[in-house]
């Protein structure tokens, strides 16, 4: 190739596609974006391509409000299963489900034409603020990474690759192309880069996008640290990084750095890259090693076409309604107002625009046009065909009027009220946070106002992450749906009669308040730099560090039957950094109802060497069980999950001791609990220097140890002499040359005393490395 048609290769062509080369034969690669749905548009992808058409296109995207309808935000698209978005249908804790997420997306991908499907995103949903974070699964990244896994290994097995994105550190949309991520090492791999590593650990994705947003003061797309030192170098990734779209500001440096191709396309761009190599910037080897990788890729996607498969559209609506049903979350339910009866029902009074206008996805890249949509107003008269169905969508919330008084005269005398409630639609999503955890404004007055006339008032909740509920103690039951997709409202209904038994769990935690947040003194950031001040205690970590109550705990969902767990066991009673061990336990449906329950594994270190968050999540499994059912559930851990990241030794270290192994129905759940031991060597809190105090040079045998022998012979000590010393030194707050200076005056260099100790660390560290 010349480097003509070389850096053609690593920019794209148009805004939806690679570059093809008709001289060399090769063909093209046909990308679009759905992480829940197939966005294909018309007139991106089909009409001119020319790079004023590009631009106006790109900006209505990344613009839209779906407030105004998907078409009117996209323009002519074409109709696709809207399935539960990422937010939502991660509540299923499914693995399988996902898979099947990805095999529907890969059929429909196919039917378009679509070779890539830029998703999964699986930013961590660090703060519920955050634009895009309906998205995304979780607060928690083993959850998320094996979410994003399933749904990859279900794309690209039937020929669709996937996009894993947005790598990393895009928790707010807030100057998301300015903004600085500023998040210690430590935190950034064990929460923020965790998940990214299991799911391609897992699944391979065909490409990793990079993120918007500069890390730790470095754009993510051209941050070498990241693209080539971790995710090549440390995880063995080979596939193609991608920019997001129009994410690359220096192109020369992206390319050194590891981001392959530059998306969408940009002649700009490219000539800077043509430059570059030409004086020397970007050596050669460095743009071949690219364009392999792009080669690769279009070769897997061309051979993984398969021009006889049809989407069912109708298959995927059933899927989309399953899906949202196994992710609804029953937050409370108090009387067991819930499940309701359709034949005894006289009167249900329901409440809300949603009822009839459902909030089924956010505004965004993502968005897609639905097939159909199930009416949640037309679902309950469908189950309850002999009550009378009243209805209100009350557009004006002020107290005393004219919508209100009509919604009060609906629900008095109602045998139950269904209040459809929903944030604001269209400000956040992509480019925009949420203002704050509210309800649209005037709904959360409402609610209250209308549940203290009617107690028997259930809030079915569309939100795209966590919302406050100053109303909880008044609202009788409460479903969270999130954005529950196109099959939403016929789920909701069915869930409401019973037809199905709500089983979903969060995978955040919902604050009593925003205040409560981890990270809320330090957001948005400013000066475009936001740190992450919470460091490693995101989510439920950080609630239960400060043993803060939340509105409802990560992990948590009701169900109208009950479970019991009994009978844990481990099969192993110690472990070192290479096991990997099996916990198990029985759990019983003690209710009078079909149920399906998520079991969570935790792992609760005892005395950790670092700080530590109390407990996280390891592993988890769904079951299904019939009245008085039980089954015996496992769950495989890695020790290799149970590390935690030691910027000192750059390496992944187990504590050592005791561990103790939780089984729970959430994080503030905890039913069963075994200990086992670690096998890991022991070591001091810090590197050591001549400035380390005593106590951190004698804490641990090992260490302790040394160092005696080392005074033993520079300072030709007898044993009770050496003991003596040791004992001396444990007392004293200085470093620890000066504390020896002091009695030995000269006997031991500084340099001396400095060699010994980097010798020690060489040894830890030699010992750790063969451990991990």
């Amino acid at each position: 190739m010349t480097l003509e048609e070389k850096t053609t290769l690593v920019t794209g062509s148009g805004l939806w596609r690679t570059a093809a080369n008709y001289r060399l034969n090769i063909p093209e690669v046909l990308m679009t974006d759905g992480t829940y749905g197939v966005r294909y548009s018309i007139e991106q992808i089909d009409g001119l391509q020319d790079g004023g058409s590009q631009l106006a296109s790109f900006l209505s995207v990344v613009n839209a409000d779906v407030s105004r309808g998907v078409e009117g935000a996209f323009g002519s698209t074409r109709p696709a299963t809207c399935f539960p978005n990422g937010s939502s249908f991660a509540c299923s804790w499914d693995v399988g489900l996902a898979h099947e997420l990805g095999e529907a997306l890969a059929r429909e991908c196919q039917a378009f034409g679509v070779n890539l499907l830029l998703g999964p995103g699986i930013n961590i949903r660090r703060t519920p603020l955050a634009g895009r974070s309906y998205e995304y699964y979780s607060e928690d990244p083993t959850l998320s990474g094996e979410i994003a896994a399933a749904v990859i290994n279900g794309l690209q097995k039937n020929g669709v690759g996937a996009s894993l994105k947005h790598f990393a550190c895009n928790n707010s949309e807030v100057q998301r192309t300015t903004m600085s991520s500023v998040v210690e090492e430590r935190a950034l791999r064990e929460i923020y880069l965790a998940g990214f590593e299991r799911a391609i650990r897992k699944s391979n994705p065909w490409t990793v996008m990079s993120s918007y947003n500069r890390l730790n003061d470095v754009q993510a797309a051209e941050n070498h640290w990241l693209l080539t030192q971790v995710l090549r170098d440390e995880w063995g990734y080979d596939g193609v990084v991608v920019s997001d779209w129009h994410g690359i500001k220096d192109r020369a440096t992206s390319m050194n750095a590891g981001n392959d191709l530059d998306m969408p396309e940009s002649e700009a761009r490219r000539q800077e890259l043509l430059e570059a190599v030409k004086d020397g910037r970007v050596p050669t080897k460095v743009l071949d090693r690219a364009s392999l990788r792009i080669l690769k890729l279009i070769r897997t996607a061309r051979n993984g076409i398969r021009a006889d498969v049809t989407a069912d559209f109708k298959a995927h609506h059933a899927l989309s309604q399953r899906m949202a049903v196994e992710s609804i979350g029953l937050l409370k339910n108090d009387g067991n107002l819930l499940p309701l009866d359709g034949a005894s029902l006289r009167r249900i009074a329901v409440v809300g625009a949603a009822a009839c206008e459902p909030v089924i996805q956010g505004s965004g890249c993502a968005t897609t046009r639905p097939t159909e949509v199930d009416i949640p107003l037309d679902e309950i008269r469908r189950l309850a065909p002999g009550a009378t169905v009243t209805f209100n969508a009350i557009s004006d919330f002020a107290p005393g009027s004219a919508g209100e008084q009509a919604a009060l005269s609906d629900i008095d005398g109602a045998d139950v009220v269904l209040f459809f409630g929903n944030t604001e639609v269209g400000y956040d999503g992509e480019g925009s946070d949420r203002a704050n955890l509210n309800l649209l404004d005037g709904q959360d007055e409402l609610v209250d106002r209308l549940s203290r006339r009617n107690g028997k008032f259930a809030v079915i909740l569309a939100s795209p992450d966590a919302v406050a509920m100053p109303w909880a103690d008044q609202a009788a039951a409460i479903l969270s749906m999130f954005f529950a997709g196109q099959g939403a409202g016929r789920a909701a209904a069915e869930v409401l009669f019973g037809i199905h038994n709500p089983c979903g769990k969060l995978t955040v935690t919902f604050p009593v308040r925003l205040e409560d947040t981890p990270g809320f003194l330090t957001y948005p950031g400013e000066s475009n730099r936001h740190i992450y001040s919470e460091g490693i205690h995101v989510g439920y970590r950080s609630y239960d560090k400060r043993k803060l109550a939340p509105l409802f705990p990560f992990g948590f969902g009701l169900s109208y039957t009950t479970f019991d767990y009994s009978n844990i066991e481990i099969d192993v009673d110690h472990i070192n950094a290479t096991s990997t061990f099996t916990v198990s336990a029985d759990v019983t449906n003690t209710g009078t109802r079909a149920g399906k329950e998520i079991v969570q594994v935790y792992a609760r270190p005892h005395k950790p060497r670092l700080i530590r968050p109390l407990r996280e999540l390891k592993g988890f499994t769904k079951v299904e069980l019939q009245p008085g059912e039980t089954r015996r559930v496992e769950v495989v851990i890695e020790a290799r999950d149970l590390r935690y990241y030691d910027c000192d030794y750059r390496a992944w270290l187990l504590d050592a001791g005791k561990l103790t192994i939780e089984v729970a129905a959430s994080s503030r759940d905890i039913r069963l609990e075994k200990e086992i031991a670690v096998e890991a060597r022991a070591l001091p809190t810090s590197i050591l220097n001549v400035e380390s105090q005593p106590s951190t040079v004698l804490e641990q045998e090992f260490t302790r140890k040394q160092f005696g022998m080392f005074l033993k012979d520079q300072l030709d000590l007898s044993d009770e002499e050496t003991d003596k010393m040791l004992e001396y030194c444990g007392g004293s707050f200085l470093g620890i040359y000066n504390t020896v200076a002091w009695i030995t005056g000269n006997k031991i260099s500084r340099d001396t005393m400095a060699a010994f100790l980097d010798s020690l660390n060489k040894e830890m560290g030699r010992a750790v490395g063969k451990a991990a």
